[in-house]
């Protein structure tokens, strides 16, 4: 059996992979909605293989759906938010002062020199901390059971609807605004456990940008250090106008004009 610190620091690097990909999924397939509207001649790129891009974006759209599903999975014997916080409750001792200093001694060679003055100032957290933490999880997870869950399971991960009528039903209950930032909340909670257990400090729920509009209008100073998010809207905003310089207009039929999957969340 692993021990407490080395089954920790494995369940969150799972969160990380399991989180990251979700977003990155669910703003790609943004991104490129976001650009294509802003931009005439990214649309006509589109339109140049508006099947491969309707293929590309419905692929987007259910793979951050099923990853969303695989982190908020309320079994607490599977790799998810729940055991990683459950985990964390169960085992404080991995957060204390001594804990932190044996981390930070494998990764600098003079640590000693400066580990004191260092400790002195590093957050040791309660259990209050992982309860408040549980709170705001619990809170996205009602909301991911009630709106998202549904069509995971029975448009994306499972065939559990057949009408047009029905998946649309489903669909009408999503906000475009509300997953983005139900999704924007896993990177900050991810971040907030990984500078508690790694640099010693105070979990908290730091703000991070979720609109893709306001990203394209308004970029970070410094995209180099921007949020994952940002990176990925940037990327393809850069990608996509580049190319879509020599894009040409073209005579697609009209039912096969817009690159966007028949379904989206609204």
């Amino acid at each position: 059996m692993p021990s407490p610190s080395a089954d920790f620091e494995s369940q969150l690097e799972l969160f990380r992979t399991e989180a990251q990909s979700a977003l990155q999924f669910f703003f790609a397939w943004d991104a490129i909605h976001a650009v294509a509207a802003k931009d005439k001649a990214v649309f006509r790129l589109l339109n140049e293989a508006p099947l491969f891009w309707n293929t590309a974006l419905g692929a987007l759209q259910g793979s951050a759906l099923v990853a969303l599903g695989r982190v908020f999975d309320p079994d607490p014997d599977n790799h998810s938010v729940t055991r990683l916080l459950a985990l964390a409750h169960a085992n404080l001792d991995i957060f204390c002062k001594d804990a932190l200093a044996a981390r930070k001694r494998k990764l600098s060679a003079n640590a000693d020199e400066w580990l004191p003055e260092y400790l002195a100032t590093v957050y040791v957290p309660s259990r209050e901390d992982f309860r408040t933490l549980k709170r705001h999880v619990a809170i996205r997870r009602k909301l991911y059971e009630e709106k998202y869950r549904p069509l995971r399971h029975k448009v994306f991960a499972h065939r559990g609807v057949t009408t047009r009528e029905q998946v649309g039903e489903l669909f009408a209950k999503t906000n475009l605004k509300e997953l983005r930032q139900l999704l924007v909340f896993l990177g900050r909670l991810y971040s907030a456990l990984w500078n508690l257990y790694f640099n010693g400090h105070k979990p908290r729920l730091r703000p991070a940008r979720y609109s893709v509009q306001r990203m394209l209008e308004q970029p970070s100073p410094n995209a180099q250090h921007a949020n994952l998010q940002e990176r990925l809207v940037h990327e393809a905003q850069d990608f996509l106008s580049r190319h879509s310089k020599d894009a040409q207009p073209t005579h697609t039929p009209d039912s096969q004009r817009r690159a966007s999957p028949a379904a989206a969340v609204r």
